[in-house]
């Protein structure tokens, strides 16, 4: 500041003057929509929920959102809805049970619903899943692979239809073509990740 001289006006330069503007931030929601079934393998999901945690703690840091949606047996139950709650998020993944059988479809629409329904409300949302993509469990609840196949490849075109980003992160022990096939499917990213490593993870996720 220039000052003031005695008995004059008070003098300001340019570089006296700081503007501060407040930005409106939209709302980033994460999907997370976790295969908890048998398929999955008990190991796998606990390697999954360590490097998903890590991923709801990055969210948490950016004031973003998370859901947390997991599919095993005949369904797909959305364990968390849109939160901010990092403690309720690790208490869920915590008692996250596996087994069952496979109803990919119903995962993939049940994380579509949701990220369709925040979008409405002006957030700009993601879906992350984690599955090996072999599923055996249709839409209906009937069983077969075929037809539980196809489902889950209709679900994932809805999917890229919407314009959600997504990534698919394949925790199979080996890369499986249904995996990479829901990818192209939804428009998406995959990645082969069968430790489900969090570093890698971290950087698949924007």
């Amino acid at each position: 500041m220039r000052g003031r001289v005695p008995g004059g006006p008070l003098r300001l330069a340019r570089e006296d003057l700081r503007i501060r503007r407040f930005e409106d931030r939209e709302t980033v929601l994460t999907v997370f929509c976790v295969d908890a079934s048998g398929s999955a393998a008990f190991q796998r999901l606990a390697e999954a929920k360590g490097a998903v945690e890590l991923l709801l703690e990055r969210a948490y840091a950016r004031r973003a959102e998370v859901a947390l949606i997991a599919f095993r047996g005949t369904g797909a139950e959305t364990l968390l809805p849109p939160t901010r709650s990092l403690t309720r998020a690790r208490r869920l993944l915590a008692a996250l049970p596996g087994g069952g059988g496979t109803p990919l479809a119903a995962g993939l629409d049940a994380a579509l619903g949701v990220a369709t329904a925040q979008g409405a409300r002006g957030r700009t949302t993601q879906l992350v899943v984690l599955t090996d993509g072999r599923a055996n469990i249709a839409a209906d609840g009937s069983q077969g692979r075929a037809r539980a196949g196809e489902d889950a490849i209709a679900a994932a075109r809805r999917i890229a239809m919407a314009g959600l980003g997504a990534v698919v992160i394949d925790i199979g022990p080996r890369p499986q073509g249904e995996a990479a096939a829901l990818a192209t499917a939804m428009a998406g990213r995959y990645l082969h990740l069968p430790r489900a490593d969090a570093a890698a993870m971290m950087a698949a996720v924007p």
